[in-house]
């Protein structure tokens, strides 16, 4: 049996090895596009690699899923985030699972995957054939011919696509041709431009438990948030913008967003905290007590915003300066114009529809012997490993080419 993968990236790599471990007889070739292989498993975390994600719960691993959680849940059952660390340890490459959950190699470096994965590859004697970019792909009898743009045609008995997520329709074109619902790409994961604000001066603050949500819709986010030289970003942002992407994208990256700094959604409770340090801290200067632990430089940038005075002591605020306040901590606004995103690290909302795939083996409702595996599907995650997971996932399914 002679089997195709195409795209030489993490989906792409599991299920090639898993493949030829189900099938030891058959003939696996990863196709890549590109001159390199694995590269956002390379920069992937800040070059660490955030392989997986530490949770147990199947339920809560769905939820970190803006497209494709309800069907992932299933399919997680068959290849969990357990699966994903117990595999990489049986294969030498030991893993830490942070607080946050997040998952790594214990080396801190990407290039421990990576190494894994050529390794197998080498082992197993599956084949990579680099700058070999797929340009169509038909049915032929019972196989499938897949043209390349070097012109070149091959035959396979299968194949598996793990193209990974483009930010263009055009690249989904030559699947669409074969009846596979297209969703429209736009961004996932992105950070929000600030242009004309001036909380960028206070760039590299990590402000810890916020709440952040879109001025006129449902969307919120709750974690940390940093500050950037061009805006927001962290947790808290980079969520918004997963669960937001499409309607954001509809706003053309024009929007307010909403924080509140403290995470307390209970004005009575913020007010009885200010009423107790004006209580016990009567006369004592606004700049030199800072409430719900604020930093010093967002309390004070905070303070200049409402026109507080810094130097004003606490007993001299009012009642208008205690609604101030509690307007600026739970209900701050910003403008956003714009975003940025992750270069080569780009997640992509959208895809091939899930409602073209039988997400029981991965192969497609349109065309026989054909799978998807990866984020060329319309699955994408929140950050903290969950998108390589659904990768793993996808993947291993697709390799039992039921």
């Amino acid at each position: 049996m002679k089997v195709a993968i195409i795209g030489g990236g993490a989906a792409g790599f599991f299920a090639a090895i898993h493949v030829k471990e189900n099938y030891p007889q058959s003939e696996v070739t990863i196709f890549e596009k590109t001159t390199k292989i694995l590269s956002k498993v390379k920069i992937s975390g800040g070059g660490r690699c955030n392989v997986t994600n530490g949770t147990t719960s199947i339920k809560e691993l769905a939820l970190a899923y803006p497209r494709g959680g309800k069907k992932l849940k299933k399919a997680f059952t068959i290849f969990s985030t357990q699966h994903t660390i117990e595999w990489f340890e049986q294969r030498g490459v030991p893993l830490i699972i942070q607080e946050d959950n997040c998952v790594f190699p214990k080396s801190q470096k990407s290039q421990s995957i990576i190494d894994c994965f050529l390794e197998e590859v080498n082992r197993l004697g599956i084949y990579i054939k680099l700058q070999k970019g797929v340009k169509a792909i038909k049915q032929v009898d019972k196989v499938l011919e897949l043209e390349f743009l070097d012109e070149e045609t091959l035959l396979f008995d299968k194949v598996i696509v793990a193209t990974g997520g483009t930010p263009k329709r055009k690249n989904l074109e030559w699947l669409e041709k074969q009846n596979h619902k297209i969703e429209e790409p736009v961004p996932s994961l992105f950070t929000f431009n600030m242009p004309k604000e001036s909380i960028t001066e206070l760039m590299g603050i990590v402000v810890e438990e916020t709440l952040a949500s879109i001025q006129g819709t449902k969307l919120k986010s709750k974690g940390p948030l940093l500050i950037t030289h061009w805006g927001m970003s962290g947790p808290a942002i980079l969520k918004l913008s997963a669960f937001g992407a499409r309607i954001l994208s509809e706003k053309a990256y024009i929007f307010n967003v909403q924080v509140n700094w403290i995470n307390i959604i209970n004005n009575e409770i913020v007010l009885q905290e200010l009423k107790e340090i004006v209580t016990t801290h009567p006369n004592k200067f606004l700049s030199s007590i800072k409430p719900f632990q604020l930093s010093t430089r967002l309390w004070l940038y905070l303070l200049e915003k409402i026109d507080l005075p810094a130097n004003r002591k606490w007993k001299e605020i009012g009642k208008k300066g205690l609604n101030k306040l509690i307007n600026i901590l739970t209900n701050d606004l910003y403008s956003v114009n714009g975003k940025t995103t992750f270069k080569e690290e780009f997640v992509t909302c959208g895809g091939i529809s899930l409602e073209s795939i039988d997400f029981n083996t991965m192969q497609s409702k349109k065309v026989e012997n054909l799978y998807f595996a990866g984020e060329i599907l319309d699955i994408d995650g929140i950050t903290g490993g969950y998108n390589f997971q659904a990768a793993w996932t996808t993947g291993f399914i697709a390799a039992k080419l039921n």
